[in-house]
C-alpha cells in the first residue's frame, strides 16, 4: 500500500472519530440526530462516556498521522493500528450483536461496519506489512 493512501487513511480515520467523540461528548443528542439515531434523553450522560472512548481512539490514530509524517519507525504505527483494531473489534462485534438482539436499532449498523471495515483493513495491513512504508 503506498505512503499517501495510508497517510490518507490515517487522517480520515483520526478526523472522524475525534471529531465524533467530542460531539459525543459535548452534545450527544444532537450527534446522535445527525446519525439518524435517536436514545432516550436520559441516556446522554452514558452516551458522552462513550464519546470519551470514541475520542480516545481518535486521537491514538491521529498519533499515528504523526508518527507517518516523522516517518517514524513503523514499529509504533503498527501498535496504533493493533490496539486500534482491538478496540474497533470490540465495538463491532458488540454492537452488532445488540442488533441482533434487537436491542439496539438498525441505524447502529453504520457504527458496527464502519468499525468491521477498520478491522479487516488494519488487520490486512499488518499481515502483509504495508506499514513498512510508512518510514520510506
Amino acid at each position: 500500500m503506498s505512503r499517501p493512501i495510508l497517510l490518507a487513511y490515517q487522517a480520515f480515520i483520526g478526523l472522524s472519530d475525534t471529531l465524533t467523540g467530542a460531539m459525543l461528548i459535548i452534545a450527544p443528542g444532537f450527534t446522535l440526530q445527525l446519525m439518524g439515531l435517536h436514545v432516550p434523553s436520559d441516556s446522554f450522560t452514558y452516551v458522552s462516556f462513550i464519546g470519551a472512548f470514541v475520542l480516545s481512539v481518535g486521537l491514538a490514530c491521529l498519533y499515528g498521522v504523526i508518527l507517518m509524517t516523522r516517518r517514524e519507525s513503523p514499529r509504533s504505527l503498527e501498535i496504533v493500528w493493533l490496539l486500534t483494531a482491538f478496540t474497533r473489534a470490540s465495538v463491532a462485534v458488540f454492537v452488532g450483536t445488540q442488533i441482533l438482539a434487537r436491542t439496539l436499532e438498525p441505524g447502529w449498523l453504520t457504527v458496527a461496519l464502519s468499525d468491521g471495515a477498520c478491522v479487516l483493513i488494519q488487520g490486512i495491513g499488518l499481515r502483509k506489512g504495508w506499514l513498512g512504508n510508512v518510514a520510506r
